[in-house]
């Protein structure tokens, strides 16, 4: 039987009145998502939790903005998800069609518990 954790954000399945559940690969995802949508001080009982790359968006679009996101995301995601994935690349582009008010980051990653290869991509805007 493959793993399942809670999914996030947490619901309630119809079928069967519990907490909703997610395969493994796809909790990673779910939590990869949360840490880089997460604003620094945004929880009261982990204000450090989060990225904060929403901030960045009011920011001119530039080589320097998506060089700072990068360095912000593989922070963000070594530090709380160290021990969930290993970081192989991230990518941080404006958004789709060349949108310079979006900021458009992938993610590469191996999933440390099945050493699986996985990508997340996620469109800030």
């Amino acid at each position: 039987m493959s793993r399942t954790d809670y999914a996030f954000p947490f619901r309630i399945d119809k079928a069967s009145n519990q907490g909703a559940q997610s395969p493994y690969a796809q909790h990673v995802d779910e939590m990869i998502r949360q840490v880089l949508l997460t604003a620094p001080g945004e929880r009261a009982d982990l204000p450090e939790f989060g990225c904060g790359l929403r901030q960045l968006l009011f920011a001119p679009n530039s080589d320097a903005l998506q060089a700072t996101a990068q360095l912000m995301v593989q922070r963000s995601l070594n530090l709380w998800l160290g021990s969930q994935i290993n970081l192989q690349q991230v990518s941080v582009t404006p958004g789709p069609g060349g949108d310079y008010s979006q900021i458009l980051v992938q993610i590469s990653y191996i999933l440390i518990e099945t050493q699986s290869s996985q990508t997340t991509q996620l469109v800030v805007s």
